[in-house]
């Protein structure tokens, strides 16, 4: 009684007419993309008068509180048909036949409460279609700007029109999946592969309390009905593959990773190989998307799972981070080192060993970033103490990378707090072995009295080349372009 009490106080109970006037095109059950306005109008009436001729079809029926206990189900049954006629909120007609659907569906999902024993198998394939006939529709087209590499999160994200049915259609489907009167066995009958692959169509609703519904009863779902799991995870992962190689946007990413960070914590061990192929070749390319922003705290913390379930992954996701590295997108760069350093706290050091080389000559480059953000967030590394512990243990591959960095650092970089943070990480290089750090200390000095006679010579050979150029083109030659870290 609390949810329905809730549901109707968040809905209210005469708002029908509002939400209709100055509403975008309504989900109708699934309508053809680009159909004319007054088709679907005309596919609306027709369906309303199959169901009960331009009466209300739901004026007839008495509520199920009020009818004896051996009519209920009958009713229960007629109910669920009447309540798969879709109604068009783009438009200010039929407002009491839509309020009284809102009133039906807040009864059924009530009856459903209080009632055991209330799905058969017959009553299930009615619950199936209505709600299929409610929720699965053609979503509008996604109007993004294709330029920008974060969705702005001031934006208010469009809201969908039919909410005030939708919402409570979510509800009553929830409450169907979870119930213990419905039987896994009978139920896959009608909750198929081609009913999973609709809803997974769904998450790119642009509507968040859509989703939020959808990433529930799809959670659900997949706890309960034991032979769809791996359906559904070979579904999110072509799902993944469509993003990664062909759109690069869709509104559901973010639950669809939460799910799977779900699904990942619950993996057997040792991980199985399928489980370790959709890291490899769906997971982790994700990085490369364009819209990483807005999902990248729950990719990183499936990465952080697989790493937690088996160390001996972390190398092919720190390979796999390294080898989509950013080059030029700097607030991306420095979700990488976020991610870096959470993987690390997870990382053995046998594995650690596998990708030191590669991963610190990344690291160095990042030291000597000309964006504060960029070098500050590396630097900070070295407060992370296992970290710290890692880096002193394997101090004779990693410190020559590393020093050469820290001192171009502190002489050339123009922020004051990367300059304190450099000295700092200094300090504690000198502190863990003084040796070996005046070695390479001496090595980079050496290194850096020869940088300007390479300079020189590099100069004369683009002189040539530059003569010779413009002896066969006729044309300036370009200037020669400067070295970056």
């Amino acid at each position: 009684m609390k949810l329905i009490q809730s549901v109707k106080r968040r809905m209210g109970p005469g708002n029908e007419s509002d939400r209709a006037k100055g509403a975008k095109p309504a989900a109708e059950a699934a309508p053809k993309a680009g159909a004319a306005p007054a088709k679907a109008a005309g596919a609306e009436a027709s369906r309303a008068r199959r169901a009960g001729g331009d009466d209300n079809p739901f004026g007839g029926m008495p509520t199920l509180r009020e009818a004896p206990v051996t009519e209920r189900p009958q009713l229960f049954q007629k109910k669920l048909q009447a309540c798969s006629i879709v109604y068009d909120f783009n438009a200010a007609t039929h407002v009491k036949e839509k309020e009284s659907k809102r009133q039906t569906l807040l009864e059924i999902v009530e009856y459903v409460n209080n009632t055991r024993n209330c799905f058969n198998e017959g009553m299930m394939q009615d619950v199936v279609a209505m709600v299929s006939a409610n929720i699965f529709r053609t979503l509008p087209p996604v109007h993004k700007n294709p330029n920008a590499l974060f969705d702005n999160e001031e934006d208010e994200p469009p809201l969908e029109t039919a909410w005030p049915h939708l919402q409570i259609v979510y509800e009553f489907f929830l409450r169907f999946v979870v119930s213990n009167d419905v039987d896994p066995k009978i139920a896959k009958r009608f909750i198929d592969h081609a009913f999973m692959l609709k809803l997974l169509d769904l998450f790119d609703s642009e509507d968040p309390r859509e989703r939020d519904y959808l990433k529930t009863i799809l959670h659900r779902i997949y706890g309960k009905f034991m032979v769809l799991r791996s359906f559904i995870r070979k579904a999110i992962q072509n799902l993944f593959f469509k993003i990664i190689y062909e759109s690069d946007t869709h509104n559901g990413i973010a639950e669809l990773l939460e799910i799977l960070g779900s699904i990942i914590n619950g993996f057997a061990l040792p991980v199985k190989e399928e489980h370790q192929v959709m890291l490899e070749k769906s997971l982790i390319p994700l990085h490369k998307v364009r819209t990483l922003n807005s999902f990248h705290q729950q990719l990183a913390y499936c990465m952080a799972q697989y790493a937690e379930k088996d160390p001996r992954l972390a190398p092919m996701i720190l390979n796999g981070t390294l080898r989509l590295w950013p080059a030029t997108n700097t607030p991306k760069e420095v979700l990488f080192l976020n991610e870096v350093e959470e993987i690390l706290e997870l990382t053995q050091p046998p594995e650690f060993v596998k990708v030191q080389d590669k991963l610190f000559r990344r690291i160095s480059k990042c030291i000597m970033s000309p964006h504060f953000q960029v070098a500050e967030r590396v630097l900070f590394l070295w407060n992370n103490d296992y970290i710290v512990k890692l880096i002193n243990s394997n101090r004779q591959v990693l410190f020559p990378i590393v020093v050469g960095a820290l001192y171009k650092n502190s002489k050339q970089h123009w922020n004051s707090t990367v300059h304190g943070l450099t000295y700092n990480v200094l300090k504690l290089l000198m502190e863990a072995d003084p040796t070996l750090f005046d070695e390479c200390s001496a090595k980079h000095r050496d290194s850096s009295s020869l940088e300007p006679a390479e300079d020189e010579e590099r100069k004369k050979k683009w002189e040539k080349l530059a003569a010779l150029y413009t002896e066969k083109t006729g044309k300036p030659a370009p200037q020669m372009p400067r070295l970056t870290a």
